[in-house]
């Protein structure tokens, strides 16, 4: 199922992502052909995901994933 906005995405994304961190992972797949990118975040029991053509929302979750990779490099959780 994909979220109709990219701000609903990203809240899901976090949440799933707080929930247990060990289990979850995330995909970016990008369709040069098409303009359109789609990204999925799954612990294998939710999955969140969301489209998009904008380039602007692209760069916000282009962001959000560093904020995370950043966040899984940590020693703290």
């Amino acid at each position: 199922m994909y979220l109709k906005t990219y701000d609903d995405w990203e809240k899901a994304a976090e949440r799933l992502y707080l929930q247990d961190p060990d289990k979850a992972r995330y995909s970016i797949i990008y369709q040069h052909n098409k303009g359109l990118f789609k990204v999925k975040m799954t612990d294998d029991a939710t999955c969140v995901q969301y489209r998009s053509e904008s380039l602007q929302e692209f760069k916000k979750m282009e962001k959000f994933i560093s904020n995370l990779l950043r966040h899984m490099a940590s020693t703290e959780h």
